[in-house]
């Protein structure tokens, strides 16, 4: 991968898109770090002064197609032309289907659907116009299988593996890249305010946690050079994500027995606080 590339990062200021924003910079690119956090954005420059000024701070609303257009703006006047847009952003919010309230409906929706297909669009405009680029959008195992106690967070993480998959399509002969980023859980503040739901016992059924440094690796040794449509990780966890999407009542047999084991790992994550 050449070196002195300009990536735009969202959801930088906590989690997978902060390590990576400060990874990116770490490794001489430059990075337009954007996010909705003002304050934990700011946090970035105390955290890597010495690599700062390869770090722009771009306040954005991922909802809004109009603060994408600026964000891309200010990235180019700054930095020049993006190479790689990183849709990392998105929420969750454990919930079953009878007791979901219209505001997480439409928040799981704006951020983690619509915030992918408006960065998306920016990204491609200006990329199609150089004949290059490579956008990255982070969906997760739940954009294969349907997770039980998380349906709104599966229902727009489906939605984020069709539209990538559309666009790659779409894309991809013009010479822009779309690759799909399918993670486990991984520990990040997301995953920490699942512990006290029991409807999220199926995050927890897995091995341990991955870590941003996993997200990382991946990253940088396999999606940035490779450029592959789609790739989910782990392996294991995610061959069996695609038996559920196979074989849709795969899922109905296998989460009895998956929350049972999440119940057992969420109990003794409240042991170790």
């Amino acid at each position: 991968m050449d070196n002195n590339r300009v990536f735009v990062v969202t959801g930088a200021a906590s989690g997978i898109g902060k390590h990576l924003a400060k990874q990116i910079a770490a490794r001489g690119h430059r990075v337009v770090a954007t996010d909705l956090d003002e304050q934990g954005l700011a946090a970035l420059h105390g955290e890597s002064p010495q690599h700062a000024a390869r770090i722009l701070l771009q306040p954005l609303d991922v909802t809004r197609a109009a603060a994408w257009e600026t964000a891309m703006d200010a990235a180019e006047k700054a930095f020049g032309p993006v190479d790689v847009v990183m849709n990392v952003a998105g929420v969750l919010k454990p919930g079953f289907v009878h007791e979901i309230d219209e505001q997480s409906v439409n928040l799981h929706i704006d951020v983690n659907v619509k915030g992918v297909i408006w960065g998306t669009r920016a990204a491609a405009r200006r990329m199609l116009a150089r004949g290059s680029g490579h956008i990255i959008n982070f969906g997760s195992l739940a954009s294969m299988a349907a997770v039980p106690g998380l349906c709104l967070y599966s229902a727009s993480k489906f939605a984020v593996r069709g539209f990538s998959l559309a666009a790659a399509a779409e894309l991809e002969p013009l010479g822009v890249a779309v690759t799909l980023v399918m993670p486990d859980a991984v520990k990040t503040p997301m995953l920490d305010l699942q512990v006290d739901y029991r409807e999220a016992a199926m995050t927890f059924s897995g091995h341990a946690p991955l870590t941003v440094e996993d997200i990382e690796q991946l990253i940088f040794d396999k999606v940035l050079p490779k450029r592959p449509l789609e790739i989910a990780i782990p392996v294991s966890r995610g061959l069996l994500a695609r038996l559920g999407t196979t074989v849709p009542r795969a899922t109905l047999i296998l989460a009895p027995l998956l929350k049972k084991k999440g119940w057992k790992a969420q109990e003794e994550i409240k042991k170790r606080r």
